[in-house]
Formats: structure tokens, sequence, C-alpha cells
């Protein structure tokens, strides 16, 4: 799979890392609630279709960017550039 890079360009999955679902919403900082902490860090759906992404550029410019990608096609909808 061949990922748009915003900073780089078009560069293979093999040089990316994936951080996760970037639909999801982030507790809130400073919140000591340890519950809500580890449900978003540890618990997690694996949908099938379009869905948004972080992903960061390890062996690249080591920036983190937003991707949509459609899990079930493995296509890439936007972001990126």
């Amino acid at each position: 799979m061949i990922i748009p890079c915003p900073h780089c360009g078009d560069r293979d999955v093999s040089e990316f890392r994936y951080g996760g679902d970037a639909d999801k919403p982030r507790p809130s900082h400073g919140s000591g609630d340890l519950k809500t902490w580890h449900d978003y860090y540890f618990l997690f759906d694996n949908p099938k279709g379009p869905h948004a992404e972080y992903w960061q550029h390890v062996l690249g410019c080591r920036r983190w960017f937003t991707l949509r990608r459609d899990t079930a096609k493995n296509e890439i909808l936007e972001g990126g550039r």
C-alpha cells in the first residue's frame, strides 16, 4: 500500500507506523479517571469500511498526520496531502 505523506509525498507503508483510531475521543488531559484512560488505550473497534486513522512517517519526516482509509478495500480516501 502506498501512503501519501503530507510532507514527503507518496511512500510505501513499510515507512509508517499506525497510530490508532482518529475518530475516538481522547480523555481530558490531567483526568485521573484510570478506567477511561485504560479504555482509550487498550479497547478499540476494528471497523470495516471508511475510517480515520493516525499515522507516523517513522522512516521519513517523523511527523504525525490523519488519514481516512477504507479498511475493507485498503484504499486511501483522503488525508495525507
